[in-house]
């Protein structure tokens, strides 16, 4: 019973989407990459690993470009759609400003 309850609270945020068996192809291309996108905000390697460093600049430059005003635009589109709504506003608004944050290093390490 204990896990049973463990594994409903871990998909508590997703059963109104899966409640309504699919998302808008629109919803899902997003969130596949916005999800992408913020993987690789989260991999940013030390300064010294330069190589890496290109690799997640570039992917996030791909995966990140245009999510800011995407998102906007999903939650107008999907205003009156409340599980879409509660899906969408999971993610972090204006990320494009800081798309790339600065590299971990002696100086300073990335908080966060």
């Amino acid at each position: 019973m204990k896990r049973f309850l463990i594994c409903l609270a871990l998909l508590a945020p997703a059963l109104p989407a899966l409640a309504q068996g699919y998302l808008p192809r629109d919803v899902q291309r997003f969130v596949d990459r916005r999800e992408g996108c913020d993987h690789m905000r989260g991999e940013i390697p030390d300064a010294s690993e330069k190589l890496r460093m290109n690799d997640v600049t570039r992917e996030i430059r791909k995966l990140c470009a245009g999510t800011d005003k995407e998102l906007v635009e999903l939650k107008r589109k999907y205003a009156s759609n409340s599980t879409i709504m509660q899906i969408l506003t999971q993610f972090e608004t204006g990320i494009e400003a800081n798309e790339i944050p600065a590299p971990k290093g002696k100086a300073g390490r990335r908080t966060g």
